[in-house]
């Protein structure tokens, strides 16, 4: 089967294959690293069904996102588990593995509500009290080694940067790599959402978190510093906010908030590393058309200037807030 042209015919033997209907409303829904469809069945409602990218994760490593959802609804944290059948969640088709989750609406999270950035707060650390306890053995870890030093490479050999541009654009981006791998000093680990920002939160009678795709192990800020946004004063508030609700959970050390700026780093650059690795999947042209555009090499340059200016920065404090 082809990964790049799933028809609803594939689709829905995939789903008949354990047992799942396609009532109507197939619709893809918004996801580029794998292939997502919501659909009504005849027998267990709304339903979404995701075909993982082959290559990506091993069944294996998905399997254990799936455990760690299921111990994280064991514990009360809100989030959606995966379908299980004949005692699995992750099945097979052709040559795709995929799995079913029911579909959960409701409203989008709202980043600047203090209740709602409270209430992420003490489910991230109820999240966190699990992920403790809750060893990954096959998924790997939120390093400098994947994140930028691997992500740098990807840039290097695909990348389509302009000639005029390459030299400047590697300069800041190896000054950016080795300081934010300098900085990049994690003390404790555990198993993470390790994707947390507001399209992956939805708010229905309180809050859930969705797409644990990226899950793995690393520090617990990870989970908390996509929140913070605007000035300096804004973002102590929204961090005392989500540590009001974190800490009536398990305590925070904050040490950690010396890991921003360098895990924002580590965002930035895997993120152009992403896009790059995927520009021959069909989707990503269709979808990214600022991508590899002179303007967005440009763009980037500034973007990995002001970094660095963040990576030699304070670090926020609570006690500067308090």
């Amino acid at each position: 089967m082809n990964y790049y042209q799933l028809t609803p015919d594939v689709i829905a033997d995939a789903l008949v294959s354990v047992g799942i209907y396609i009532d109507s409303g197939l619709m893809a829904l918004n996801s580029y690293e794998n292939r997502v469809y919501r659909f009504k069945s005849d027998t267990d409602g709304i339903l979404v069904a995701k075909f993982y990218r082959p290559h990506r994760w091993s069944r294996q490593q998905i399997q254990e996102e799936h455990d760690f959802l299921f111990a994280l609804d064991d514990a009360g944290v809100r989030v959606a588990v995966p379908l299980i059948r004949d005692q699995n969640s992750v099945f097979e088709h052709g040559n795709m593995l995929f799995a079913v989750w029911p579909s959960v609406s409701g409203r989008q999270f709202e980043a600047d509500n203090l209740d709602q950035l409270e209430a992420l707060g003490e489910q991230l650390g109820r999240l966190h009290t699990v992920g403790e306890q809750f060893v990954l053995h096959h998924r790997p870890q939120l390093s400098t080694d994947d994140y930028l030093l691997r992500a740098q490479r990807v840039l290097e050999q695909e990348a389509r940067i302009p000639n005029r541009l390459r030299g400047e654009f590697f300069a800041r981006l190896n000054e950016v790599v080795e300081k934010a791998t300098a900085l990049y000093r994690p003390k404790q680990q555990l198993t993470l959402h390790c994707d947390c920002h507001v399209s992956n939160i939805l708010w229905r009678d309180g809050l859930w978190l969705l797409d644990f795709d990226d899950c793995r192990t690393g520090p617990a800020v990870q989970d908390l510093w996509m929140m913070l946004s605007g000035s300096r004063q804004e973002q102590l508030l929204q961090l005392d906010t989500l540590l009001a609700g974190y800490e009536t959970v398990r305590e925070f050390d904050a040490a950690e908030l010396s890991l921003i700026e360098p895990l924002r780093a580590m965002r930035m650059v895997n993120y152009m590393a992403w896009l790059a690795a995927r520009w021959s999947d069909p989707a990503f042209p269709a979808n990214f058309p600022w991508f590899n555009t002179e303007d967005y090499w440009q763009q980037q340059i500034r973007v990995l200037s002001d970094q660095l200016q963040s990576l030699d920065a304070v670090p926020l404090s609570l006690t500067s807030w308090n």
